[in-house]
């Protein structure tokens, strides 16, 4: 019976050279960089990047972050070189060479790049899934905020759900568009369904009442409970100012007496 073969070793430039081979043919962008300098870019990185290899390589890695997202990064390269840990995958955006902003899943793990002790970062473009996201999110809340006339000149729109920060952004463009469908003069706003008061919503009834009334439209909130209506007194002070009324009957009555 004839020996096994020994097994061969490899020199570190052999190593280097192998890990080279296997990434380089890689779709996904990956990076090797120590000390936060770029030591390695594969193909793919180099065209996400819109750079040349050489001008990547021996780059800062943190400076494709933008600035509030350069803290976290250092300190998530920082554990993965010191305590040798694994950054989970997170979404973040990143700068490329041209000057355009990518939105991106990152993971990083730590490696050994020959001898010298490394962060191997994966990075996947998810710029087109977020904005097909986007679009659903815009589509969904036009779909769930329907501006309801009631009788002349007098419009129902209940808000129902959580008003976040994006929300509201979207609800500050979507409602002002809605009411130049009709010709109103009253604008009623259920909030009973909102399920959230906080300094966002807050802002959110004020903008949305100085906007509708720059259109010549009177604004009436309904449907403040107790609980929200606190909330909201602890949010801005002067949520008071408002026009408000207990409920969507009793604003359309009092509309419908001063007619």
């Amino acid at each position: 019976m004839g020996k096994l073969p020994k097994e061969s070793t490899l020199s570190i430039p052999e190593q280097e050279e192998m890990y080279r081979k296997i990434v380089e043919y890689s779709f996904e962008t990956t990076i090797i960089h120590s000390n936060q300098q770029v030591l390695y870019i594969n193909e793919a990185g180099s065209e996400f990047l819109r750079s040349s290899k050489e001008a990547i390589i021996g780059a800062n890695i943190v400076d494709v972050f933008p600035d509030e997202y350069k803290d976290f990064i250092v300190e998530r390269i920082r554990k993965g070189t010191f305590e040798n840990k694994v950054g989970e995958l997170i979404e973040t955006k990143v700068f490329r060479f041209d000057g355009t902003i990518c939105e991106v899943e990152l993971y990083c793990h730590p490696v050994l790049f020959g001898k010298t002790k490394a962060i191997q970062s994966i990075i996947r473009d998810i710029t087109p899934r977020k904005e097909t996201e986007r679009r659903l999110k815009k589509v969904i809340g036009e779909v769930s905020t329907p501006l309801v006339p009631v009788a002349d000149e007098i419009a129902v729109l209940p808000l129902v759900g959580v008003i976040d920060e994006t929300r509201a952004e979207q609800l500050l463009e979507l409602i002002p568009a809605k009411t130049q469908q009709y010709p109103l003069r009253y604008l009623i706003v259920d909030v009973s369904g909102i399920y959230n008061i906080d300094h966002v919503v807050a802002e959110f009834l004020f903008n949305i009442n100085a906007i509708v009334e720059l259109l010549g439209i009177s604004l009436i909130y309904t449907g403040l409970r107790p609980e929200l209506a606190h909330k909201a007194i602890e949010a801005r002070s002067d949520i008071t100012s408002l026009k408000t009324m207990a409920t969507v009957q009793q604003a359309l009555k009092r509309l419908s007496n001063a007619g």
